[in-house]
């Protein structure tokens, strides 16, 4: 029997039906999103060709994979089932249940892409992990019920007026030539399998063409399959010793010392003058604090949105050119407590054998200090319970909280101002076993659904802009209340962020969203000032105990920018697989299985300029760091020595 035979095409023609369901719903999904791009994508007629035709490709292709469900029962289904009254209604329920599917992931992709600007990547994959907070802040934040109830409806709508092209006859059709069609698609299958990858679509320097011409079902995919991605097998690599030699004098500062000549062992002996000074220390991630919301940075956009943090830069020592090692929370939990480069992949904090690494908690306990991760969340979201708890602090979440402290919650934990009187009372405690006390604190409230009390700020509750009026609210209110007990004098806060709230832009690392602000503050302690230099999110560990006058030993990549020569400032910036290294107004860029890149950033816009020529040494410089610390951790030597 011939493919093309009339019986083949007869009982094969549902297939075909999802299948134009299928690329229509795609095309459509691509359209809105390129006309919510709007001016930050560029529209002429060659991106329309790119984006569509290109978007075609990967829509098929996606179908090949998609279609197997509906192929295997065309296949498998008897003649004898295929005929009879409820082998009909049954089969033009899955027809149903494939509708519904499609026109879900087609809304789902639009609401993904309204929070990151990005089609289905490698959080989307993480969201699937934590189900409870995630369906939980979907339900605060849409009315999921009523789109679910519409997309239901509409999905009836297409298979009853597609109910003839779904009906099953009697075509006539032998296992065996409905085999061969199987045969072909799974040939077609282990093809595409090979030949295409996710890569292949980013073409164009504006990065939002290279997301739309995508295929989000396609994405997420990849994304889940190169969660995890070997340094070795993946990036550009030096020879492991030379790569290790170039790390330790890139690390050496004058207040260092190696403590041994093992290539591979990078522990320092850090000496600083003066007596020590053993102030309580609150350090603050702000949740997706961006700088853009800062007035005081060349990001700013927005205008007296944070009164009183625009108010603290003159009180506090104001860093101006920091930048976030990620787009992710744990990105920034990992870089504040290791002090280390983003790894390729899944970050540190979620990933297994990460216990008994060298932290900032081990240099506060080694001093006698009460070291605590406070979080207003449940800390089992993202690993963050046991990651903190098996690297020198005490984790501490939101399940302490007594309901009659809550003024609101949401899925993802508890106002700010009430974790903040859970900080409080817990440096009480430590204060009353005459302990100094260190804090990492991570808040919450500036996250979808943006709720929080009442009456608190003028903007009303379910959006950014209020969301990040309250964010500044309740650092100034816990600052007041802080103010008033017997330790204030001698702590020492330090507020940055954990990430931007948008990680997107015109090019693949947009600079911009990764600015990101940082406050030292302590009215008794630290004289006000800014600070201008290029500093990373991994520096803030090191500059904090410097400023303590701290002589510790240390295993961080970090900097204490006080201690370090001009000119030889950097920052990291990196998305789950591109690694990005900032140094002297360029930006080097590495990227699964290509060579490295470098461009010309431009800081407020995010856009970078490509550089045909490149500076070998600032290149060579982004693979030693990247390539080096990828080999500690994987191999356990990030591990505090016996």
């Amino acid at each position: 029997m011939q493919l093309s035979s009339p019986a083949l095409r007869q009982r094969f023609r549902p297939l075909a039906w999802y299948g134009v369901l299928f690329l229509a719903v795609a095309f459509l999904v691509r359209a809105i999103l390129y006309v919510k791009t709007g001016k930050d994508a560029p529209h002429g007629v060659g991106d329309l060709l790119y984006v569509f035709g290109v978007g075609l490709g990967y829509d098929l292709v996606t179908f090949i994979y998609m279609g197997w469900p509906m192929l295997l029962v065309l296949w498998l289904l008897p003649r004898r089932a295929a005929m009879s009254t409820w082998g009909r209604r049954i089969f033009l329920g899955f027809a149903w249940v494939l509708a519904f599917a499609t026109l879900f992931v087609g809304v789902a992709e639009l609401v993904f892409w309204g929070e990151f600007s990005a089609r289905f990547n490698f959080i989307a994959v993480d969201y699937l992990v934590y189900t409870h907070e995630v369906v939980g802040n979907i339900r605060e934040s849409y009315p999921i019920g009523t789109w679910i109830a519409m997309i239901a409806l509409l999905a009836v709508g297409i298979t009853w007026l597609s109910r003839r092209k779904l009906a099953l006859r009697d075509d006539g059709s032998r296992f065996g030539g409905r085999s061969l069609v199987v045969l072909g698609w799974l040939v077609a299958t282990v093809a595409v399998s090979f030949v295409v990858d996710a890569s292949m679509k980013d073409g164009q320097r504006n990065q939002y063409l290279n997301e739309l011409a995508g295929d989000g079902t396609y994405q997420f995919f990849a994304a889940f399959r190169d969660n995890e991605l070997d340094y070795a097998k993946y990036y550009p690599a030096l020879p492991r010793d030379e790569a290790f030699g170039e790390l330790r004098t890139l690390l050496k500062t004058p207040d260092s010392t190696f403590t041994g000549n093992d290539p591979l062992d990078i522990t320092r002996r850090i000496e600083n003058t003066g007596p020590e000074k053993k102030l309580n220390v609150v350090l603050i991630s702000v949740e997706s604090l961006s700088g853009d919301y800062v007035e005081g940075l060349s990001v700013s956009k927005h205008k007296h949105l944070m009164p009183n943090l625009d108010a603290l830069a003159s009180k506090s020592l104001f860093f101006t050119e920091l930048y976030a090692n990620g787009t992710r929370t744990v990105r920034g939990l990992e870089a504040l407590a290791l002090s280390v480069p983003p790894t390729p992949g899944e970050s540190i904090v979620k990933r297994p054998n990460n216990e008994g690494l060298w932290s900032l908690a081990d240099v506060f306990n080694a001093k006698g200090y009460k070291s605590e991760f406070v979080y207003g969340g449940y800390g089992y979201f993202d690993n963050m319970n046991h990651f903190f708890a098996s690297n020198g602090y005490e984790a501490v979440d939101r399940n302490v909280i007594d309901a009659k402290d809550i003024h609101a919650e949401n899925v993802w934990g508890v106002a700010d101002e009430d974790l903040y009187t859970l900080v409080m009372k817990r440096m009480d405690d430590a204060y009353a076993k005459g302990k100094p006390y260190f804090g990492h604190v991570m808040t919450t409230s500036n996250h979808r659904p943006f709720t929080f009390p009442a009456g608190r700020v003028p903007l009303p509750q379910g959006s950014r802009r209020a969301a990040v009026q309250y964010t500044d609210w309740a650092i100034a209110d816990f600052l007041k209340r802080a103010s008033t007990k017997p330790w204030f004098d001698d702590t020492v806060f330090i507020i940055t962020a954990d990430h931007c709230a948008t990680s997107a832009g015109k090019t693949s690392l947009p600079v911009d969203r990764y600015h990101i602000p940082l406050y030292i503050y302590s009215p008794k302690h630290v004289a006000p000032g800014r600070i201008d230099r290029l500093m990373s999110q991994i520096d803030i560990p090191p500059t904090l105990l410097g400023m303590l006058n701290f002589s510790y030993t240390s295993r961080f990549y970090g900097y204490d920018l006080f201690k370090l020569e001009p000119g030889r400032e950097r920052a990291f910036i990196s998305t789950y697989q591109e690694l990005g290294y900032l140094h002297g107004g360029m930006l080097a860029s590495l990227v699964p299985r290509q060579p490295v890149k470098e461009m010309v950033p431009e800081e407020v816009s995010g856009d970078a300029t490509p550089v045909a020529k490149y500076d070998d040494k600032n290149a060579k410089d982004a693979v030693t760091y990247y390539q080096t610390a990828a080999y500690l951790f994987t191999n356990g030597l990030m591990k505090r020595k016996p």
